[in-house]
């Protein structure tokens, strides 16, 4: 026959129990079923028959309810019932489940239930807050990859180095016909080289755009020069000795055809009359003695 009585003198203040936790001031149970949390009559399962209690699962809060027909049979020992989400639906289930339940039970659930909720919305906001994250440092492999990295720059100054001396040699002819080391950075080599040109080319063609552009844009007024002015004033002496050629022509032509009246018109095509010409001869005259050949 299970007495809560004998129970609890066996596990009281002045006897040992795994659960129980003594401090200088209080006395506190850690079995997972306890209501309050402290070692006394009222609030230990062990000692209690008839006893309820709240837990959270997940997220979720259940009703434990244990009685004294199911002691007989541990696996059967508690019974579990789901509470809603909603707090005031939650009391109220809890209510009709505790309903001919001692009050202090009542009250401890009531109370148990309404700061797991708080600690659970406390746990939500906390999830929902952005939070720094602390990132632990590895000294030895921050030290190891810093030398890592110095060692493989002297690396590379080192083979640049050595690359343009020898880029330098083979431009100068020092060594002749006979190099031994590869091709490649000779290649490389003009590559740059003809990248720089057409750099420099592509340069020059977009200044001399520039200057294009802006000598179209740009306006001027320049003075004439004498020569254009003289060309002017041949073409108009030109044209004024044209013109009195065509006059002194038809005054010829007048002429020579009042000479002509009465007399048969000559055939073939008029004649022009050909203007004078005046040629002078020049003479040279040899000495009269002729020197006689020895």
């Amino acid at each position: 026959m299970h007495s809560d009585d004998v129970v609890w003198s066996m596990l009281g203040n002045r006897q040992f129990c795994s659960y129980k936790m003594t401090t200088k001031t209080q006395n506190f149970c850690r079995n997972e079923y306890n209501l309050t949390g402290l070692c006394n009559r009222s609030s230990c399962p062990l000692a209690n028959s008839q006893y309820a209690t709240v837990r959270e699962e997940k997220g979720r809060c259940y009703l434990y309810m244990k009685t004294i027909e199911r002691a007989a049979f541990p696996r059967r020992l508690w019974e579990r019932v789901l509470l809603s989400k909603n707090y005031e639906k939650a009391l109220e289930e809890i209510d009709e489940n505790l309903i001919y339940w001692p009050r202090f039970i009542r009250h401890k659930c009531k109370q148990r239930f309404t700061k797991i909720t708080q600690y659970l919305i406390r746990i939500r906001k906390l999830t929902l807050k952005r939070q720094r994250k602390l990132v632990p440092l590895r000294r030895k492999i921050e030290r190891r990859e810093n030398r890592r990295e110095e060692k493989a720059l002297i690396a590379a100054q080192l083979d640049n180095a050595i690359e343009k001396e020898l880029l330098e040699r083979l431009k100068q002819d020092t060594y002749g016909d006979i190099y031994n080391f590869p091709i490649h950075a000779f290649d490389k080599a003009l590559q740059q080289q003809d990248a720089e040109s057409e750099s420099e080319s592509d340069a020059e063609r977009e200044e001399d755009e520039d200057d294009d552009d802006e000598d179209v844009d740009k306006r001027e007024f320049v003075e004439a020069e004498d020569s254009e002015l003289s060309d002017f004033e041949d073409m108009d002496k030109l044209e004024t000795s044209s013109e009195e050629e065509q006059e002194e022509e038809e005054v010829e032509e007048k002429a020579s055809h009042s000479k002509s009246k009465g007399k048969t018109p000559l055939k073939g095509p008029a004649r022009r009359k050909r203007p004078h010409i005046e040629i002078e001869y020049e003479e040279e005259t040899e000495p009269s003695t002729k020197t006689k050949a020895a």
